[in-house]
């Protein structure tokens, strides 16, 4: 099996330290939203020299646009703007989840949206041009790598984090920054 990404997944890795955090996220789980949101400041308050932290999407089934979603942010990566526009998106997304989650995953007006209506949605708050990128055949690859690699590393949920090889199981979305730190093994 690859374990080398594509350069859209590769892409997505923000620091360039030693330690190595993969944070597998959904792209409309509330969940990972909040991690999403953290993901800057930890990196700052670790320093960039220190910590990489590379995004892995983990794309759910029960998340009726999860497919969708994870697609465009993965064809973002691809555009001019790399993978500031893919974080771009992902935070339009997390921003408007209501916009693209059913309610309790299966009812409501949602229900009656194209894949075609929800990627509109998704340029149309990220100010990201994504169709002819999310169009690309060859994305598929990026798309299956994303979905491999979770598998291969035991992931299940999102969020879920890895450090340095290792599913650190007890760390969530609900942990200050401190404490992520800590798990990281920076603290201090």
């Amino acid at each position: 099996m690859n374990a080398t990404p594509s350069p859209a997944a590769a892409s997505l890795e923000w620091g360039h330290g030693k330690k190595v955090l993969d944070v597998f996220l959904e792209p409309t789980c509330p969940y990972s939203g909040r991690a999403f949101a953290k993901l800057d400041a930890l990196l700052a308050r670790a320093g960039e020299d220190r910590l990489t932290i590379r995004i892995r999407l983990q794309s759910q089934p029960w998340h009726m646009f999860s497919p969708v979603t994870t697609r465009a942010i993965l064809a973002a990566a691809t555009t001019e703007g790399g993978r500031e526009a893919a974080r771009r998106v992902m935070a339009a997304i997390y921003a408007h989840r209501d916009e693209f989650e059913p309610t309790d995953h299966c009812q409501g007006a949602l229900l009656e949206q194209s894949p075609g209506k929800i990627l509109a949605r998704i340029e149309a708050h990220s100010g990201v041009a994504l169709r002819a990128a999310f169009e690309q055949s060859a994305l598929t690859q990026t798309v299956k790598w994303h979905a491999r690699y979770a598998r291969q590393n035991g992931i299940h949920v999102s969020p879920s984090f890895v450090v340095d090889g290792l599913l650190v199981a007890d760390m969530g979305s609900a942990d200050d920054i401190d404490t992520w730190l800590q798990k990281i093994g920076l603290a201090g």
